[in-house]
C-alpha cells in the first residue's frame, strides 16, 4: 500500500510537471509567434525553450515539497502531545515511585513513538511482575523483547521516505545534465544548419534548453539534499531520545525486579 502511494505521488507530480510546463510555461501568451512557441517575450516562455525535461525537473521538485511536507508532520506526530523532555521526566518519576500504571497513563497522554515503545516495554512488565515462576532476568529479558518490537515498528515510519528524496536528488541532477546535453546539441545542430550564418533564434533555444535545465536540476537536488540531510538528523536525534529513554527505563526496572 505504501508503495503504491509512492508510485501515485510520483506518476501525478511528474503529470502535473509537464502540464505546467505546456499550458502555464508554453501559454501562447509568453511568445510572440503563439502557437509556434518559438519565440518567448518574457522569462516564463524561455523557461519552457528547455524543453519536455523542464516539466521531469518541475515534477520532481513538486515531489520534493510534498515529500518534506509529509515527513514535517509525520515527524511532529512522532513527537507526540507536549514536551519529549518532560514526558520522559514523569515517566521516570512514576517508575522510580513504583507507579507502572501511572507512567503507563503517561504513554497514552502522548502518543508519539517514545510513548509508543516505553508503553509496550510497561505493559510487557505489568504482565509478568507478578508471576513467581519467572525469574527476574526473565522478566526483564521480556520486557525488553517488547521493546526491541516497538522500536523495529516505529523506526521504519521515522525513516520512511528518506530514500525517496535522496533519490531524487540524484536523479534531478541527472536530468538536469541530460537536458543540458540535450540543448547543447540542438545549439550545435542549428550552427551547422546554418551554413556559417548563425541563427540567433536558434542558437538561443538551444542554449537556454541547456542551461534552464541545468538550474532545474540542481534546484532540485540542492532542496532534496538540504531537506533530507536535516531530516536523517531529525530522526538520528530522535532514536537517540528513544534509546536514552529504554536505558533509564531498564535500570529503574532493574532494581525493582531484583531487590
Amino acid at each position: 500500500m505504501k508503495n503504491m502511494f509512492n508510485a501515485i505521488v510520483l506518476t501525478l507530480a511528474v503529470v502535473v510537471g509537464l502540464a505546467l510546463w505546456w499550458f502555464w510555461l508554453g501559454n501562447p501568451a509568453n511568445f510572440a509567434d503563439g502557437t509556434l512557441r518559438h519565440s518567448p517575450i518574457n522569462t516564463l516562455g524561455t523557461i519552457h525553450t528547455g524543453g519536455p525535461l523542464v516539466g521531469v525537473l518541475v515534477g520532481f521538485l513538486l515531489m520534493t515539497v510534498t515529500f518534506v511536507v509529509e515527513r514535517s508532520l509525520s515527524i511532529s506526530k512522532a513527537r507526540g502531545k507536549g514536551d519529549m523532555v518532560t514526558f520522559i521526566k514523569a515517566v521516570q518519576v512514576n517508575l522510580e515511585q513504583g507507579n507502572v500504571h501511572a507512567a503507563i497513563v503517561e504513554c497514552d497522554k502522548n502518543r508519539g513513538s517514545v510513548a509508543n515503545v516505553l508503553r509496550a516495554g510497561l505493559e510487557r512488565f505489568e504482565q509478568v511482575d507478578n508471576d513467581k515462576e519467572i525469574s527476574p532476568d526473565k522478566k526483564l529479558a521480556e520486557v525488553q523483547r517488547a521493546i526491541d518490537e516497538a522500536v523495529n515498528l516505529e523506526t521504519p515510519l521515522l525513516e520512511k521516505n528518506l530514500v525517496i528524496i535522496s533519490t531524487v536528488a540524484s536523479i534531478s541532477t541527472m536530468v538536469g545534465l541530460l537536458g543540458t546535453t540535450l540543448g547543447m546539441i540542438r545549439a550545435f545542430a542549428a550552427l551547422g544548419e546554418s551554413g556559417g550564418a548563425v541563427s540567433a533564434q536558434a542558437l538561443s533555444i538551444g542554449i537556454s534548453e541547456a542551461l534552464y535545465n541545468t538550474a532545474g536540476g540542481l534546484v532540485a537536488a540542492v532542496l532534496c539534499i538540504v531537506f533530507y540531510n536535516f531530516f536523517t538528523t531529525k530522526v538520528d536525534n530522535f532514536i537517540y531520545m528513544i534509546d536514552e529513554a529504554i536505558l533509564s527505563m531498564m535500570e529503574i526496572l532493574t532494581i525493582r525486579v531484583k531487590k
